[in-house]
């Protein structure tokens, strides 16, 4: 039990690596962030201090401290500071304001993310999968990455904008991928100097930014000229006010930097999820197996709808263990407000405090075996007890993610429709690698062949007949047609 305040004061920050002269730690941590932090954690225990450059920042890695900074003094604990905005981040979106101002914005859309209103989309999230899974076919290897990327950016797009992306899927994924999948730049981090060319990694976003930019001030413009009243998240924040002056309605920046943080978080999240646990799913068989079991069970071989969303708990276990092992937003931050401590160390208002998703989520005092993959720890009946604060793949406390029904809703149907039509097979020499920018992104796309779902008690059958030559094929699918089908589970939706 952590004893939050205690008599004794330690004055000094918690004891951490040697930095180095102007650097810090900062080599250190860019050459291996997530191996970093585990060893920051096994050496120093609960808490520890590194460097980037001459600023430090304190790293907290017990469940009780992460309820302290997320959940019982959220208010202790701002946003804006520890997120450095400039040009290439959403200054004015909910993932970057505070106090009144993020209190006030986030009421006002909370409405778009109520259990009924994220349950409507339910249908859109249907159709759009059914779209993208009408190209896949048995044999065909598929670019899992890019193919969620691309099939949560519409989805995403639908239901919170009443836009459709389909024409612009694959200009946005790259605009994206150039806004968030690089580091920034050594000279960014240590001297907070950003130099605007296409070489940078600062220019790269930037100019990626530029683009995003016209799109979305574009379809402002284009909204408030309508004269259509449309019950959407930008209609709602067309009509918000900002919290810091009474009767002030959001500027156009504001809503610029919310929308952008919507669509940034809402699609590239819930895409990371679900590769992650495809990439399990191919590499736990008898995993798959159970998974698949339950929709044969549960489905028997229909089209999913909303309402056996709720009977597919293996499915939902299988979705929280592989954010468990491979979180989507792997680190936050936090700049403290005001003094404060944690087990008789005194920290001063300007603290930096870090939280790591990825550390807390694989400590071994807490999972007990925190490298295994296995779905059942999430049982509520015989599954193993989790503390408060051990597991936060959406945040914590009032400032946990908005958008995280819709993204568990998103989730569990797209993994659900994939898994009763395909089995997404990963090359046995794939190494997956880890990109962890803003998010836990593969360094490699997840490149996987589609195999036919195996009937109840045909695995071994079903396995040999994939083997053939593309003719063996053709022949044996115009001589077994029925048999095909029942494989495949073909359907619409």
């Amino acid at each position: 039990m952590t004893t939050v305040a205690q008599d004794k004061v330690t004055p000094t920050l918690p004891a951490g690596p040697r930095p180095w002269p102007v650097i810090g730690n900062l080599l250190a941590f860019r050459q291996d962030p997530l191996g970093y932090l585990q060893q920051l954690q096994r050496t120093y225990g609960d808490m520890t201090t590194v460097y980037l450059g001459r600023m430090p920042l304190v790293f907290l890695f017990k469940p009780e401290y992460v309820r302290y900074v997320l959940i019982e003094h959220p208010r202790a604990f701002t946003s804006r500071e520890i997120s450095q905005p400039d040009e290439t981040t959403a200054s004015e979106g909910l993932l970057t304001i505070d106090g009144e101002k993020h209190r006030q914005q986030r009421r006002a859309v909370q409405p778009a993310f109520h259990k009924k209103r994220v349950e409507s989309y339910a249908d859109v999230i249907l159709q759009y999968t059914d779209d993208a899974l009408s190209g896949w076919h048995i044999g065909d290897t598929v670019d899992l990455t890019q193919s969620m990327q691309e099939l949560t950016l519409r989805i995403i797009g639908k239901c919170l904008f009443d836009i459709d992306f389909a024409s612009q899927l694959d200009a946005l994924g790259k605009t994206f991928d150039e806004m968030i999948g690089s580091q920034a730049g050594i000279l960014d981090t240590l001297f907070n100097l950003r130099i605007d060319n296409p070489v940078t990694a600062y220019g790269k976003r930037l100019a990626a930014m530029r683009k995003m930019n016209m799109s979305i001030y574009t379809l402002i413009a284009q909204r408030r000229s309508e004269a259509v009243e449309r019950n959407d998240v930008l209609s709602m924040l067309l009509t918000t006010e900002d919290g810091s002056t009474p009767g002030q309605l959001l500027t156009d920046k504001q809503i610029h930097d919310h929308i952008l943080t919507f669509i940034a978080a809402g699609h590239e999240t819930t895409a990371i999820a679900l590769g992650w646990s495809f990439y399990l799913l191919s590499q736990h068989p008898h995993v798959r197996e159970k998974l698949q079991e339950e929709l044969r069970t549960v489905l028997g071989g229909r089209p999913l709808t909303l309402e056996d969303v709720s009977k597919l708990t293996y499915t939902d276990w299988v979705l929280n263990e592989s954010m468990r092992l491979y979180p989507p937003a792997w680190i936050q931050g936090r700049f403290a407000a005001e003094d404060f401590e944690l087990d008789g160390v005194h920290f001063q208002a300007g603290t930096r405090v870090m939280l790591s998703q990825w550390v807390m989520h694989r400590l071994p005092e807490i999972w007990g075996d925190p490298l295994v993959f296995r779905p059942e720890r999430w049982d509520p009946e015989h599954g193993q007890q989790v503390p408060s604060g051990a597991y936060f793949p959406f945040g914590g406390g009032p400032r946990t993610c908005i958008g995280m029904p819709l993204a568990q809703l998103e989730a569990r149907l797209i993994l659900a429709t994939v898994m009763q039509r395909f089995n997404p097979e990963v090359p046995a020499n794939y190494q997956p690698g880890f990109n962890p920018v803003i998010t836990l992104r593969p360094k490699h796309s997840l490149k996987a062949r589609l195999m036919p779902v195996p009937a109840k008690d045909d695995r071994s059958t079903l396995e040999r007949r994939v083997i053939v030559s593309p003719t063996q094929a053709l022949d044996e699918r115009r001589g077994c047609r029925t048999a095909l089908l029942d494989w495949l589970s073909f359907f619409r939706l």
